[in-house]
């Protein structure tokens, strides 16, 4: 995906794409000090969207239904996470 999101809901992110995936938090060590919203748990599920990122020039994932601030919003670096399924919703 070509396009950077921020602070989506499942709802608003099924909109733009039909698909949900899901991926575990396989680290959550070493917060950023600057990071202000939520942070995800160790070994936990959660529903995702992998994008590319004009800005960093990799691709984040973005948990879906958590709340951030910027300049981090809710997209974490991808080693934090390992993607475990993709749901089409059809």
């Amino acid at each position: 995906m070509a396009y950077e999101v921020d602070n989506l809901t499942l709802a608003e992110a099924t909109r733009h794409a039909p698909f949900v995936d899901y991926a575990r938090c396989v680290d959550n060590s070493q917060r950023p000090f600057n990071h202000v919203g939520d942070w995800p748990e160790q070994d936990q599920l959660y529903p995702v969207r992998v994008v590319d990122s004009r800005t960093e020039g990799i691709a984040l994932v973005h948990v879906l239904g958590f709340q951030g601030e910027a300049p981090f919003y809710n997209a974490f670096a991808p080693h934090r996470f390992e993607v475990l399924l993709t749901v089409w919703l059809n």
